[in-house]
């Protein structure tokens, strides 16, 4: 599969990897996969080569590069804001696909962290004609709440484990967390319809590992409401898999879904061979 380094960007700061498919196509998507965290652009145990190079072989031109700052990534030099940089960055990474693949609309692809720069991004860039939120924004809801404590109410060992846990606190055992202060549910209720008014195609998948505040396939609707019956709106929650589908089984399952969504929404056109 041909792939090919560049270096680009308003300030030639960015860092990137494109794949190009095996034969050319009209009109195709651009599929570009953000930064999940500070993991640059290969993705949490190299997720994101496994998808573009998978996605290529399906047709769509594809970019993983690293975001200002990330990975092999600079600045720019510019005074911006976080979410100024960010969609700066997909603007110039949109800029590059449309170059290099005559490609004028895309996809956006994102893991945790990365679900939320394609949704800064998607809410304003009128490129952006589809985006697929991996552990995306989520609440704790009324049925959340119900789902996690009754069974530990009901369950005496967890009694002692949670004594046990509380004795160790107090001696001062604790351990690093990491977390990134979510858009308030109504705002994020507000994104995704106007989203869905522009005419993009939503894919939202969610895993068991972020069982932290989302454990049920309920919880789409309990979060988002009538929106998730939405017919340009794909819900799916992998409760077996960890957070970033470390084993292979759950990775197969989660880019054939990716990759069936793709064809479903945004079917490959073929042209002329290369």
């Amino acid at each position: 599969m041909p792939e090919q380094a560049f270096r680009f960007g308003r300030a030639r700061h960015l860092v990137g990897i494109a794949g190009w498919p095996p034969s050319t196509v009209r009109d195709s998507v651009g599929v570009i996969v953000l930064n999940a965290g500070l993991v640059h652009r290969i993705g949490p145990f190299r997720l994101h080569v496994e998808m573009t190079r998978r996605l290529n072989a399906r047709g769509y031109p594809t970019l993983r590069f690293d975001l200002s700052t990330i990975g092999d990534s600079a600045a720019s030099g510019e005074s911006q804001t976080r979410k100024q940089q960010i969609c700066a960055d997909v603007a110039d990474a949109m800029k590059l696909l449309g170059e290099q693949a005559a490609c004028q609309r895309f996809v956006l692809i994102g893991l945790c962290s990365g679900s939320q720069s394609a949704h800064m991004v998607a809410c304003s860039d009128a490129r952006v004609a589809g985006a697929v939120f991996l552990d995306g924004y989520a609440y704790r809801t009324l049925g959340y709440h119900l789902r996690y404590y009754v069974p530990r109410l009901l369950d005496a060992k967890r009694w002692r484990d949670a004594f046990s846990r509380r004795r160790q606190a107090q001696q001062g055992s604790s351990e690093p967390a990491f977390t990134v202060a979510p858009l308030p549910q109504a705002v994020v209720r507000t994104d995704l319809a106007g989203m869905l008014e522009r005419g993009l195609k939503l894919c939202l998948i969610y895993s068991g590992g972020i069982s932290r505040y989302f454990n049920h396939a309920r919880q789409f609707r309990e979060c988002f409401g009538g929106l998730v019956r939405h017919p340009d709106v794909f819900t799916l929650f992998f409760k077996e898999a960890d957070h970033t589908y470390i084993l292979t089984g759950d990775r197969k399952r989660l880019l054939e879904q990716i990759e069936r969504w793709l064809a479903q929404n945004f079917p490959v056109t073929a042209g002329t061979s290369s």
